[in-house]
């Protein structure tokens, strides 16, 4: 996707400028009649007032700023336009595909984390032990992968738990669009921004960040060969975070396996995959009918990780649910390691709910288990 230089102004946007600027407004777009917007509680609503300054003449003007901005064309031959902004990501389709008429969709991706500790426990986002339980892992510096289907809020969950990596490990961050905004977020903190273009691919990206002496890989998405080149830098001991399109976090493996370029890559990387990928976290939205709010939450988070030879996947939450059974041992050693004796309780949060008071306790003993459903 193009870099463009367009203004954010209300020369450059006309009448979409007030929902452009607006901090409330996430996503913006038009499907040729009507425009929508969703805002950052999650409700999605029709903007009546917009449809007659949303012109012809408006229309061909701003399509064409974009278009001349980043040096491409848009026409029934080239009828898909994408570009981006610092903090917003334009798609344009043409009429001549579009049946109902030029569309577009602007997705503003602010250098923010849209939710605090206390209020993900309070929306339901996530239980305070699986708030505890994620945190520790980020702690005991495990690998993530975030999956869901197209927006779920993968990376706004990746970008939260982001935050929780310490001030003195350096991060590289590697995506085509500007979505982490690391550097923004983590003021002060070591890092290093990569961004994807015709000249350097996830891959070669990947290899560079090797030279670049990181703890932390922050890869947007992985989507095909590229992740050969992540699980062989995970595998090197440089811990990270990515995405990926799924709606099971049991599915991770083969998704990543059905990735890889050669079938002799995956044959040869399917163990190390167990071995080097850690934490798998499903995020799930629900629509109300009845007010039109969506509800992004943590639905599934599982461990992967190999016993005696064998892979195995603990399913650790399900439906948004803890499940009663125990983490496995290999999981557990991995927070004693790192000094977590309780899994659920984060001291980095500063308040952490009293877990006593909750149906499950965690256990008082060194090696007290925790629970887990573990499927091979």
């Amino acid at each position: 996707m193009e870099q463009t230089g367009i203004r954010l102004s209300a020369e450059a946007f006309g009448p979409l400028y007030p929902y452009i600027v607006n901090p409330e407004i996430t996503d913006v777009d038009y499907n040729g009649t009507d425009l929508w917007i969703v805002t950052t509680d999650n409700r999605r609503r029709k903007i009546d007032t917009a449809k007659e300054s949303i012109s012809t003449s408006f229309l061909e003007q701003f399509c064409g700023r974009v278009a001349n901005e980043v040096s491409r064309s848009f026409n029934q031959m080239e009828n898909v336009l994408e570009a981006e902004t610092e903090n917003l990501r334009i798609t344009m389709v043409h009429e001549s595909v579009a049946v109902s008429g030029r569309s577009f969709s602007i997705r503003k991706s602010l250098p923010a984390v849209r939710f605090s500790p206390d209020e993900a426990v309070a929306a339901e986002y996530c239980s305070a032990e699986m708030l505890g339980l994620l945190v520790n892992c980020v702690l005991a510096k495990m690998n993530f992968v975030f999956c869901g289907e197209p927006a779920a809020g993968k990376t706004e969950c990746a970008k939260f738990f982001s935050q929780f990596i310490p001030a003195n490990e350096k991060v590289i961050t590697i995506e085509d669009n500007p979505e982490w905004h690391y550097r923004q977020i983590n003021p002060g903190k070591d890092c290093v921004e990569l961004k994807i273009n015709s000249r350097l691919d996830y891959s070669k990206a990947i290899k560079t960040c090797l030279r670049l002496n990181p703890n932390w890989l922050m890869l947007s998405e992985v989507r095909s060969k590229e992740a050969k080149s992540l699980i062989e830098c995970w595998s090197t001991g440089i811990k990270g975070f990515t995405t990926l399109h799924t709606d099971d976090v049991r599915k991770i493996p083969d998704r990543l396996l059905n990735m890889m370029e050669h079938q002799m890559d995956a044959e040869r990387l399917v163990n190390d995959i167990y071995s080097y990928v850690d934490v798998g976290i499903l995020l799930r939205k629900k629509e109300n009918l009845k007010d039109g709010t969506i509800r992004r939450y943590i639905d599934q988070i599982c461990f992967f990780y190999r016993k005696k030879m064998d892979n195995r996947i603990a399913l650790i939450a399900k439906d948004g649910v803890l499940q009663q059974a125990a983490l496995p041992e290999e999981i557990v050693d991995r927070f004693y390691r790192e000094g977590i004796m309780q899994p659920m309780e984060c001291k980095v949060l500063g308040r952490l709910y009293d877990t006593k008071k909750k149906e499950h306790r965690w256990g008082n003993k060194e090696k007290e288990r925790w629970g887990g459903n573990e499927t091979e």
